[in-house]
């Protein structure tokens, strides 16, 4: 049709509900598969397989927020199986997903509930319900880096406690480094059950401190009730550092009144001490699971970001 539009006609061909793969895409967009590829990663900074797994999870998140079930939300995304669905799902937005009505929209302001659904992109191009996109004038992607470690971090910590579950009591709380302190203020982590507790505990702390809270109360450290501690503060951590990151904060200075006295802090220097005191732990875990003759992978960031991208 004359006048029609060659990148919406891309797109609606990357979004057809019945093109699946880039075959498909590609035929949709009457189109080689190899030049549909080339033309929409130029002009979007994004392949289309890439996209279209993002614009279907950010749509999945909208309608779990509008009461769809989890198992709906998956086929309606285009997965096999919720497990799949599932993975896909916390690695893009750092939580399970049925933990979206309840922890995606209480901590977060009016402004980021207006997209709250959406994930980084390079190209300001969202799911906008009910069925179109939104294509944002100015997109502010974190830095890459950035991004990179807090989701690693956020994704190594759970598959550690998940882990952890398969663990007998004698191994998960023995005392293997008595006297280990990683930081004073917190204290002897001898045992598994310490370092991973930390782990959580310390997200818990800081997110209490940014968001203005009383100190909160701290829950059991079961690995059970850990996993549910970490997918509670999970979301929190990754919205707050993105929204950091999106208004230019990282000089800003909090003053911590849980304190005593309260303290000063420059929120840059926050999330580095978070991510430089969990990556410590997270390979103490590693130690300890290692010595008690379990096997465990390296914790390497390339290898998470291979498993997750598929790409090698």
């Amino acid at each position: 049709m004359e006048g029609r539009d060659r990148l919406r006609e891309l797109l609606d061909a990357v979004l057809d509900e019945e093109h699946r793969t880039l075959d498909e895409m590609a035929g949709g967009a009457h189109s080689s598969p190899y030049h549909f590829s080339r033309l929409l990663s130029r002009d979007t900074g994004e392949p289309p397989v890439s996209m279209r797994r993002r614009v279907l999870l950010e749509r999945a998140a909208w309608r779990l927020r509008g009461g769809t079930s989890v198992t709906d939300a998956a086929f309606e995304a285009g997965y096999e199986s919720v497990e799949g669905f599932s993975r896909a799902f916390r690695r893009a937005f750092g939580h399970v997903p049925s933990h979206v009505s309840s922890h995606m929209s209480s901590h977060v302001s009016s402004r980021d509930r207006e997209g709250g659904h959406w994930l980084p992109a390079p190209n300001g191009i969202h799911f906008h319900p009910p069925t179109s996109l939104w294509v944002r004038a100015q997109e502010h992607s974190m830095n890459p880096v950035t991004e990179l470690m807090v989701q690693h971090d956020l994704d190594d910590t759970r598959a550690l406690i998940d882990l952890a579950k398969g663990l007998g009591a004698d191994d998960y709380r023995r005392d293997h480094l008595p006297g280990n302190t990683v930081l004073e203020w917190d204290g002897e982590e001898a045992s598994l059950a310490a370092v991973l507790e930390h782990l959580v505990w310390s997200k818990e702390v800081w997110l209490a401190a940014i968001e203005g809270l009383d100190l909160p109360a701290r829950g059991d450290d079961d690995p059970a009730s850990l996993l549910a501690r970490h997918d509670a503060v999970a979301p929190r951590w990754l919205a707050t550092v993105r929204a950091i990151d999106r208004r230019g904060g990282w000089e800003d200075r909090l003053v911590d009144a849980l304190c005593e006295p309260p303290e000063s802090f420059v929120m840059s220097s926050v999330v580095a001490h978070v991510l430089t005191y969990a990556a410590h732990r997270r390979h103490l875990v590693r130690q300890l699971l290692r010595a008690g003759g379990h096997a465990v992978d390296q914790g390497d960031p390339i290898d998470w970001l291979r498993a997750r991208t598929g790409v090698a």
